[in-house]
């Protein structure tokens, strides 16, 4: 099985994966493993595809669609 050094790690991040690892009940080793695997996993997503899933979601809900100028309403309610 391949090895992997990581040198230069942040000691905040160091601590952070050393307390995941303790409340995960997994050595560190196991942990970063654990994170290396679930982001190298991680899907992209197509703007344009997840814009159309929202419209459809909001379109069942009978929920205003959201334009230009409903969100500079949005931005600007109760500001002077």
């Amino acid at each position: 099985m391949p090895n992997l050094t990581i040198k230069g790690i942040p000691e905040e991040l160091y601590k952070q994966l050393k307390d995941r690892a303790a409340r995960q009940r997994r050595s560190l080793n196991s942990e970063v493993i654990w994170c290396l695997e679930h982001a190298a996993s991680l899907t992209t997503v197509e703007p344009r595809e997840w814009l159309v899933k929202a419209d459809n979601l909001r379109n069942r809900l009978g929920l205003t669609p959201v334009t230009e100028s409903f969100l500079k309403e949005m931005k600007t309610a109760g500001r002077p």
